[in-house]
Order: C-alpha cells, then structure tokens, then sequence
C-alpha cells in the first residue's frame, strides 16, 4: 500500500506516524501545517493530519490509527470482540475527557480569530483535567504497563499524546499512573523515529 502522511510532529500526525513506526509500515510523511496551501489541496477543510492511502484520503488521527491497527492486524483488538469494545471505548474517552479539553484551550490560545476568543476558559478546562485524568487512569487495566494489561495497542499511541500534549500546554498531569505511563511510552524507539520526522 502506497501511503503519504500530510500535517506536522507538533500536531496530532505525530500519533499517526508512530503507529506507523510501531507497524514497520513503509510511508512518505508531507510536512503540512493546518490550513495551508499543501493541506488544502488535498483536504478541503485543510485540517491536520490526514492520509492519503492507494490514492484515497482519510482524515482524523483516530480513524487513521484505527486503520492502520486493522490493516497490519497489530497494535489492536480483534473487531468484534468484547477485548476491542474495551478499547474503542477506552479511546472515546481519552477523546471526550482529555483531548477535547486541550483542544478547546488551543482553539482559544491561538487557533480562533483573536476577537473570539475567550481565554478565561482555560482557567475552567484546567480544572475539569484535573478530575478526568484520575477517571481515564481509572479504566486503565491492573494487569499491566499498558492500557489493556501486557500489550500495547493505538489507544496507548493517543493516551500519551494527550498527556504529552497537557504537558506541554501547561495542564497539570498529576495521576502517577499516566506520567509513568507516558514515560515508558516515550522512550520506546518507535516514538523517538516518528519524532524524528520533524524538519
């Protein structure tokens, strides 16, 4: 399969480009940052990242990663099994409880036009992070380093994006379990390939 990756490593194409790593898949990676001439002529919302795969587009990083998971039968449950409604759940709620927070507050950082922006809502998100870390960390599995226990699958790639990413943005990850979590994430060689990427 002949596979192009558009966005940029500071973004969430960084979760796409590991997954990748992880699989061992060959790809091109097209450094395109969001609503750029680059983007927009292959995605017309010019949103980041996307992938274009045997001549077809598909964007958002989950449905990318998910994709992939499939194709390659690795870093995943089997469809159809309670193991995988386990994990889609799981990844819902890292998308409800964290990476929509931190979307918010980057929209109104610096992503919406400057006279809509509200940038006291940060102050709130903040501390609705504060609760959610604990109540993603909760559904964490006992049994392991990872998510679901002894293997890794996509939603340990979008977990410790999401907590590097709070990181960065200044939400303050508290939760042990997550810090160690992406600790031990981050310095598998797969992420310091993908990191790579970056011009």
């Amino acid at each position: 399969m002949n596979i192009q990756v558009y966005g940029h490593v500071r973004s969430r194409a960084i979760r796409v480009l590991w997954t990748l790593e992880e699989l061992g898949a060959e790809y091109e990676f097209i450094e395109a940052a969001p609503r750029s001439p680059e983007a927009k002529a292959v995605n017309p919302s010019g949103k980041v990242p996307y992938m274009v795969a045997d001549g077809q587009m598909i964007p958002d990083s989950v449905a990318i990663m998910t994709f992939l998971a499939d194709k390659h039968g690795a870093l995943t449950a089997p469809t159809g099994t309670l193991a995988r409604a386990q994990q889609d759940s799981f990844i819902q709620l890292v998308n409800d409880e964290i990476d929509s927070l931190l979307w918010t507050a980057a929209r109104h950082s610096f992503i919406l036009p400057e006279d809509h922006r509200v940038p006291a809502v940060k102050e709130s998100l903040k501390w609705e992070f504060a609760t959610t870390q604990n109540t993603v960390a909760d559904r964490m599995s006992a049994d392991g380093p990872f998510v679901a226990g002894e293997e890794m699958s996509i939603a340990d790639i979008l977990l410790s994006h999401c907590v590097g990413w709070a990181g960065n943005a200044k939400f303050d990850v508290t939760n042990d379990r997550l810090i160690e979590h992406n600790a031990m994430m981050r310095a598998r060689p797969a992420f310091k390939r993908a990191l790579s990427q970056g011009g």
